[in-house]
């Protein structure tokens, strides 16, 4: 019997997308309990580690949004053929992480003279810098026009994929320089499951 999936996130794209992702790569029904920032005092005593998402299976919590996209993805064969492609698909997983994380400090700054200076920084300087050699990265694996591990979709791929609205939130037209990637993104969005995907989901700010 299948298990039965409830993934537990804000009514937004955020850390809870890339779970999303996958189950509309995979076509796995699942309940996407999303709620609102209001809402959230009251569940946040039923999480694990007082934050979202959470991922459910079969009542079981679930916890850190790496750790649900590992987890799913193992489950529906987007992990990586062979122990070596996980680990390139984890490399890429884990550099999304880095290359967004920057992004929470440029959000949550009041002062706009120092928000500035943050996105300035983050514009021309740590976003290229990983923009760059993931190109390479990209083109090394079938010239770029493929995947980044393998022949297949991977986790890989729909981490980065869901990582482009964290990016194009901390600078203006990211992709503009590496032409590569920008043909990546398109080709993800034109997946058929994936089209299907954004243009069903919700309609949120970011």
């Amino acid at each position: 019997m299948a298990p039965k999936y409830k993934l537990v996130y804000f009514d937004v794209k955020g850390r809870g997308e890339l779970a999303r992702l996958l189950f509309a790569v995979a076509e796995v029904e699942y309940e996407d309990y999303r709620f609102k920032e209001e809402d959230w005092p009251k569940l946040k005593g039923d999480t694990p580690f007082g934050q979202v998402p959470v991922l459910e299976v079969d009542g079981k919590p679930l916890a850190q949004s790496n750790a649900i996209a590992r987890y799913l993805a193992r489950e529906f064969g987007l992990a990586g053929k062979t122990a070596w492609d996980q680990a390139q698909v984890d490399m890429i997983v884990e550099t999304m992480q880095d290359m967004g994380n920057p992004v929470i400090p440029i959000f949550m700054c009041k002062n706009e003279e120092e928000k500035a200076k943050l996105t300035k920084t983050y514009a021309e300087e740590t976003l290229p810098r990983y923009m760059e050699a993931l190109q390479k990265i990209l083109v090394a694996n079938t010239e770029g026009k493929g995947f980044f591990v393998g022949d297949e979709m991977t986790l890989a791929d729909l981490a980065l994929f869901a990582s482009f609205d964290w990016f194009e939130a901390g600078a203006k037209n990211p992709l503009e320089k590496f032409p590569k990637l920008q043909e990546f993104k398109d080709r993800i969005a034109s997946c058929p499951k994936i089209a299907a995907w954004l243009e069903k989901r919700p309609k949120t700010e970011f």
